[in-house]
Order: structure tokens, then C-alpha cells, then sequence
């Protein structure tokens, strides 16, 4: 179990989270930073140039799951990670890495109003030690703070937010160890991930009456997708097409009416796994069907119909030049086949 106690910096949590692992039994502090530490000794200085904050790193998102669920398997308790994590899609990213791996997240926000907030901010530059040191953490800190307001709007939604405003540290761990026994702060996040070879995936497109197409935006990956999922043993894709979006959207398609638009060969990339993914037109959903989609909360967050051109900035490269060619093939009424989005080779293009 992962208690991540989230809000911007100079907020107390490494305080806070002090005082909690003494609350919760068998707990242990474990710290992103570190990681980042690590990457920062090792990466080549052209290569951590290149971003403003090591959070930005593909490397550090994915390193911190990998080394919490190493953590956690050594020790008895929960692990306790004080860390600012301010974009939702490496929030999305994070997390569902955690419970890809079992662990399950408990997410609060420590909130402090701003005005003492910036009192402790400023009071923290003149405690004794390297004052050049504490004025480059204040401004660090003051910088922040527009980030974290930015923030606030999805953070306060996906977390449970205690105001510490007027607690103590130990008091805001108290609030914090209450809440964590309740359970009131778990993220509903359920993933498996039982093989670690490539699969066989299945997706539905589905459009409006201006032929814009429905993606979803899972909560445990930081790109919007198509409504689909992977094919399970013995299970046809157009049945795993009519499964997932039953689950995802509460829809209820006939699978005789499902047509193949595209098979697309998806390469691994790092610990995402590859294989081959079929995508299939689902039709023009109507406004009373539209008006009764349903999300599970646990995997999904939100829904929307988008043009080719929009997507471009919801999905990934691969997915988006997959949705286009899967387009380009209801268009021209031809199944084609892809790999990593694109066609093959010359004359490769068509299933027909």
C-alpha cells in the first residue's frame, strides 16, 4: 500500500510524513526525490538540460514504481512518499504503474492557505544554516505556487485534501493516519497485469452524427484512448470489442454489426507491452445512447467526440496515426493492416 501525500512545496509533507510513519505500523518513508537524485548522477548533462524538473524524465516516471513495489516487498507496512505531483498525466502515468504492480494508493492533498503558506515560506529563510541554500529553496518554493493553483482544479477532485493550515505536523499525521485506516482516500485504480508478453487487443470506434469519434480518458495512463482493452484467452476480438465497451461505457453493441476498419502491429515500448491491435467501427451512436454512456469510475474519468485533428493532442503518436489510418480505412470501405501505425510496405495497406 502507497500513502502519497501530495500538495506544492513548502507545504510540510516531508514533516507530516515523518510523524505518520511513526502512526502507522510496519510503515516506511520512501522518497521519489531520490530517484531523481540517482538519475541526476547518472544521466549525460546534455540529456537533463534538456528538462526543467527531473519529474519530466520518461525515466524517473518510471523508475519510482519499480522501485516502490521493490520497496514494499521488503517491508513489513506501507510506504509513506511525500511528493509533489502536479500533472495529472504523470499522476495517471504513476499511479497506474503502482497498481499495475498491486499496490494500491491512498492519495491526499496537504493543503495550507496561501498567505501562511508564504509566511512559512519566508520564516524558512531565516533559520540558521546556508542562507544561500534557503533563499534558493524559497524561491524554488514561491515559483511553484502558480503550478500548484493550476493544480488544484483535477487535485482536489482526485485526491482527499486536510487542510493543515492551523495543525501541527503531528496533528495533520493524526488527521492523515485516521483517514488512511478508513480508507477514505484510496484511489480507485484496478489494473492486472499478469503476462509480460505481447497481446492481442480489441477497439470500437464510435462516432456522432458529425463523425467525430468517442475516446475515453483512462485514469491509470496519462493519454486518452480508444474504448477497448485486451483479448482474453480463448475470447474472439469482436467479442472482447463488445465486452469493453459494455464495461467501459455501459453500451450494449451487437458484435454482427461491428466492422473491421484496421490491424495494427504495436512495437513494446519500454514496459508497455506490444502485439497486435484490431480496431473496429461501432456506428453512430444516437443522442439517447450518447446520453446514457456510463464510466467506471475505477478505470475511466472522462469522454469525449473529437476530429482527427484534435485527437492529435489527447493520444499518442502511435494511437493517433492508428485512429488515422483506421479512418483512412472507413473511408475507403478496406480493412488495412499497419505497423506502429503506418502501412507495412508498398501494397501491404489493404486486408481485402
Amino acid at each position: 500500500m502507497i500513502v502519497w501525500v501530495n500538495g506544492t512545496f513548502g507545504a510540510g509533507k516531508s514533516s507530516v510524513c515523518r510523524e505518520l510513519v511513526g502512526l502507522l505500523p510496519g510503515s516506511t518513508l520512501f522518497d521519489p526525490e531520490e530517484a531523481g537524485d540517482l538519475l541526476r548522477r547518472v544521466l549525460p548533462a546534455r540529456r537533463l538540460a534538456e528538462v526543467a524538473d527531473f519529474q519530466d524524465l520518461p525515466a524517473w516516471r518510471r523508475l519510482v514504481p519499480e522501485l516502490a513495489a521493490a520497496v514494499a516487498a521488503e517491508v513489513p507496512g506501507p510506504l509513506v512518499v511525500p511528493m509533489s505531483l502536479l500533472r495529472e498525466a504523470y499522476r495517471d502515468e504513476i499511479f497506474g504503474a503502482l497498481a499495475a504492480r498491486g499496490l494500491g494508493v491512498h492519495h491526499f492533498v496537504l493543503h495550507v492557505e496561501e498567505t501562511i503558506l508564504r509566511r512559512r515560506i519566508d520564516r524558512a529563510v531565516d533559520e540558521p544554516g546556508d542562507p544561500v541554500a534557503a533563499e534558493r529553496c524559497r524561491a524554488w518554493r514561491l515559483a511553484h505556487l502558480p503550478a500548484y493553483r493550476a493544480a488544484q482544479s483535477w487535485l482536489h477532485r482526485d485526491a482527499l485534501v486536510v487542510d493543515s493550515t492551523y495543525l501541527t505536523p503531528r496533528q495533520a499525521a493524526e488527521t492523515l493516519a485516521a483517514l488512511v485506516e478508513e480508507g477514505a482516500a484510496r484511489c480507485p485504480i484496478v489494473r492486472s497485469n499478469d503476462s509480460g508478453g505481447d497481446t492481442v487487443a480489441a477497439a470500437v470506434l464510435l462516432f456522432d452524427d458529425d463523425d467525430r469519434v468517442l475516446l475515453v480518458d483512462p485514469v491509470y495512463k496519462p493519454d486518452w484512448e480508444f474504448p477497448g482493452g485486451v483479448v482474453e484467452r480463448g475470447e474472439a476480438p469482436t467479442l472482447a470489442a463488445v465486452r469493453e465497451a459494455a464495461e467501459e461505457l455501459g453500451l450494449r453493441l451487437d458484435p454482427a454489426e461491428l466492422r473491421l476498419l484496421t490491424v495494427d502491429w504495436e512495437p513494446r515500448v519500454g514496459p508497455r507491452r506490444g502485439g497486435l491491435r484490431l480496431v473496429y467501427d461501432g456506428g453512430r451512436l444516437t443522442a439517447a445512447q450518447r446520453a446514457a454512456l456510463r464510466l467506471p469510475p475505477d478505470e475511466l474519468r472522462d469522454w469525449r467526440f473529437v476530429t482527427l485533428d484534435e485527437s492529435e493532442r489527447l493520444l499518442s503518436a502511435g494511437r493517433h496515426r492508428r485512429l488515422a489510418g483506421a479512418l483512412a480505412a472507413r473511408g475507403a470501405g478496406t480493412p488495412s493492416y499497419l505497423e506502429a501505425g503506418r502501412p507495412a510496405a508498398r501494397g501491404a495497406g489493404s486486408l481485402k
